[in-house]
């Protein structure tokens, strides 16, 4: 008997303080969720072409300006740069890029934004962007749209080898086409 309350009160002290039971916390919601683009875009066609993985800023009542500056390197999203993966070698914005992982950086304007493949990957923003370890650069279109996007989005559209990746925010949507 005095083995089996000992036995027991182990167990309970064990349990009351047991670190695995009470120390694992999860952080809340992500203020700019991070979402993926790919193209093609349905599920089940799983020989894709391009995907690029990007946290979506909303505007929040503030301007596009302020956020996105112009003239100035942006990580194209929120949080970590965003990343494009190309699973075959394409013509971005009428460059060649052979296929591999890059991160994509964004430098607004009012006709028209440069978007810069770079070989860092993995980084906070724009704050260790190097020009130096940059791919290509490119010129993309922008145009104003009557409605407003409230949170960055990314999306692609086309037919079999040639598409086009588009981002849009506030009322600016730029584009770029790209074949592969």
């Amino acid at each position: 008997m005095k083995n089996s309350i000992l036995a027991v009160f182990i167990t309970v002290v064990s349990l009351v303080f047991s670190k695995e039971a009470t120390a694992q916390k999860f952080p809340g919601l992500d203020k700019s969720p991070m979402d993926a683009a790919t193209y093609p875009e349905s599920y089940r066609n799983s020989n894709k072409k391009v995907k690029v993985i990007y946290s979506r800023p909303q505007l929040k009542n503030r301007k596009l300006s302020k956020l996105a500056p112009e003239g100035k390197v942006w990580r194209t999203g929120a949080n970590e740069a965003a990343e494009i993966t190309f699973y075959q070698d394409v013509i971005f914005g009428g460059k060649e890029v052979k296929a591999g992982t890059y991160s994509m950086f964004t430098i607004p304007g009012k006709k028209e934004w440069t978007i810069v493949l770079n070989t860092s990957l993995n980084v906070w923003g724009a704050y260790f962007y190097k020009q130096k370890e940059d791919v290509v650069r490119v010129q993309a279109k922008v145009r104003k749209s009557k409605k407003s996007l409230e949170a960055f989005s990314i999306v692609f559209d086309g037919e079999d080898e040639e598409f086009t990746m588009y981002l849009g925010w506030g009322k600016s949507i730029v584009s770029l086409p790209i074949k592969g």
